[in-house]
């Protein structure tokens, strides 16, 4: 069956585990590797024939493995319904295993043709690719690089089986060239690889279809993510007590602000406000308090400018956020000092991050929240290195730091010791922008605050805050959207069973 990956939390899996679930589908009596590969072509036939009802040319490009095959069987459904079907191969010899050559057999005994690519396309309506799947985690080369290129500049819609070729299934990386399909079919189970980094800008609409196979087959198999959905966010906000008060929902303390940059502070301290933290103070430069309470006078804003001033407030709150606005002078430094002292709950953003990257220790029980930027130097390795594998860089991040780590980003990743990663199904491009990590920062604390544990809180503010973020977006288009205008759709969604 064809549908979307599903909320509120559907299992993602790795290539490995992807393999091992179909040759434990092909031990079932009734499918053998052949039937498998003839239901993928079905399913991604059906699949053109939605899309694109008009198209009546189609191009598929085969590789020589059983993607390849897929793509066979589709030309032959298509060219018995009375399509073109243009099926181009690389020049790197026959299919390789016994089902992709039996699926190219039968195309061949139906009329079809393959033609062998040397740099020209034919005109066709729509491209199907079919080239590599899971099977690719490199650069392309050779032909194989020049057929993807001339698909990619040909500027028709693309129809990906599995992966779309050049991206790598199980980290998203796509370390050259790869296919910009318009959708993506996946087959029996969803891959890591297809949610986050910039496989994000290649996978476009992305359908699961499980071909028929057993949840016998796939249960042996363990995930190696779960992808959150937005319906996964009542799972974690439920109705409150009637005879609740303040005091049950936690006070959080906001530390940052140093001069010239009160309204990083100030947006994480009203996002924890708007996601129902009981009580919100703000430790920041004196100049900044009475601009803090104009703009919100629910905070409770302190003027700090010593160690032994913020040691005083954080005294009162049950969990510090860390980061927003706080520089790394003198000032911030000595603010984070006695932050990590002070042995409450945190979560840390921003320069807090970068004072933590200078002098790095464990942290159980904090959240951290870094961009791939922060997280290369939290891990002393460059940005690039964090983005070719993001679920490696989170795992890391969160080993080294014992702490929970919300890794953002494109498909934001969330990692804590021990537990199974997460990646977050929403947010969009126009979230790009100044504050929105402050804003994150608020929504996480207010969480915690409120009692969740800390990978649940981090998995459940990246969620809360990017479902946000496409609920303003829906409202007047990603360009220009401002971080604040999260607030009004932070405090509808932190109700969901309201």
């Amino acid at each position: 069956m064809t549908q979307r990956p599903s909320s509120p939390s559907a299992p993602l899996f790795d290539s490995h585990a992807a393999r091992a679930i179909d040759r434990a589908a092909q031990a079932l009596p009734g499918i053998s590797e052949y039937a498998l590969m003839q239901r993928a072509g079905a399913a991604a036939f059906r699949q053109l024939q939605h899309a694109w009802p008009r198209a009546r040319r189609i191009g598929i490009a085969c590789g020589p493995g059983n993607n390849g095959g897929d793509g066979c069987v589709l030309a032959r459904l298509a060219r018995a319904a009375g399509c073109e079907a243009h099926v181009i191969r690389l020049p790197d010899g026959p299919a390789r295993s016994d089902a992709a050559r039996q699926a190219s057999a039968d195309w061949a005994g139906t009329g079809g043709t393959t033609t062998t690519f040397e740099g020209d396309l034919p005109e066709v309506d729509v491209w199907v690719d079919a080239l590599f799947g899971i099977g690719l985690a490199r650069a392309p080369e050779g032909a194989a690089l020049a057929l993807i290129d001339a698909i990619d500049r040909a500027g028709l819609d693309v129809l990906a089986l599995d992966v779309p070729s050049g991206v790598d299934a199980d980290t998203g990386h796509v370390p050259g060239l790869a296919i910009h399909a318009s959708r993506t079919l996946t087959f029996i189970v969803d891959k890591c690889g297809l949610h986050t980094g910039a496989a994000r800008d290649h996978v476009g609409e992305l359908l699961l279809d499980d071909l028929g196979v057993p949840g016998s087959a796939i249960a042996a198999q363990a995930p190696a993510a779960r992808l959150l959905g937005p319906d996964a966010l009542a799972g974690w906000l439920p109705q409150r007590a009637p005879d609740a008060h303040k005091g049950d929902f936690g006070h959080v303390l906001c530390v940052g602000g140093d001069h010239g940059t009160a309204g990083a502070v100030a947006l994480a301290a009203e996002a924890a406000l708007r996601c129902g933290a009981g009580l919100v103070s703000v430790a920041t430069r004196a100049g900044h308090v009475a601009m803090l309470l104009a703009r919100r006078p629910e905070l409770m804003a302190h003027a700090v400018e010593s160690a032994a001033e913020i040691a005083t407030t954080s005294a009162r709150a049950g969990l510090l956020a860390v980061g927003p606005g706080l520089g790394i002078g003198a000032w911030g430094r000595a603010m984070f000092a006695v932050a990590l002292a002070s042995g409450k709950p945190l979560v840390l953003d921003a320069d807090a991050l970068n004072l933590l990257a200078a002098a790095p220790r464990p942290l159980p029980g904090a959240v951290l929240t870094p961009h791939p930027g922060e997280a290369g130097r939290l891990l002393g390795s460059a940005t690039a290195q964090v983005q070719s594998d993001r679920f490696a860089a989170a795992a890391r991040l969160a080993e080294r730091y014992a702490c929970a780590v919300v890794l953002k980003g494109a498909g934001s990743v969330i990692a804590a010791p021990g537990m199974t990663p997460c990646v977050i199904d929403a947010g969009n491009p126009g979230m790009a922008t100044g504050g929105m990590g402050d804003v994150l920062t608020g929504v996480v604390a207010a969480l915690r605050a409120q009692g969740l544990p800390p990978f649940d809180a981090a998995a459940c503010g990246a969620l809360l805050h990017a479902v946000a973020g496409d609920a303003a977006a829906a409202q007047g288009g990603q360009r220009g959207l401002l971080a604040s205008d999260l607030f009004p759709h932070l405090r509808r969604l932190a109700n969901p069973c309201a």
